[in-house]
């Protein structure tokens, strides 16, 4: 029981440091925080189909991460839940697979994503529909190269390694 744990929380900080470093090269090419995002840490939001210690560790991160974020604490909440939500589906859709892969998993992060963060953009902004629109669109764009362009051959190639084998 103690193995399990300790492997659990490792797991959890490593995915966690991961985003946050991930996130941070994002953002110091300028990808991290704009209308359309791609930070290179959405492509670790596939990990909760292998590993339940990817919820808390992508959720940490996200909030350590979104501390560099120039909407703020609104950012960390909004960004955060998000993450934790689509981290939480993601994980119930594991099991769902196509040629041994959960390939559906890596939706949870597109829709969430794209729902909440451009909720939070048109609350921040200045309330039109339009901008919700606009906002969602764009980060559906970056999250979908992320989280499935780029997520599949990561699921694969995580897959191959059997990292997350007991």
């Amino acid at each position: 029981m103690k193995k399990k744990t300790t492997l659990f929380i490792t797991q959890a900080a490593v995915i966690a440091a991961l985003y946050v470093a991930l996130t941070y090269i994002s953002n110091s090419l300028g990808l991290a925080y704009n209308a359309v995002q791609f930070r290179l840490s959405e492509v670790l939001t596939v990990l909760p189909a292998f590993t339940p210690a990817a919820i808390p560790g992508l959720t940490i991160g996200c909030i350590i991460a979104n501390i560099s974020s120039p909407f703020g604490i609104v950012d960390i909440a909004a960004g955060s839940f998000a993450t934790l939500s689509a981290a939480v589906v993601s994980y119930l859709l594991r099991k769902i697979r196509f040629r041994g892969i959960p390939v559906l998993s890596t939706i949870p992060p597109v829709i969430f994503n794209a729902v909440i963060i451009g909720l939070e953009i048109m609350l921040l902004e200045n309330g039109e529909p339009a901008v919700f629109f606009i906002s969602a669109a764009q980060i559906l764009a970056g999250q979908t190269v992320m989280c499935v362009v780029a997520g599949i051959p990561f699921m694969q190639a995580v897959k191959r390694t059997r990292i997350f084998t007991d």
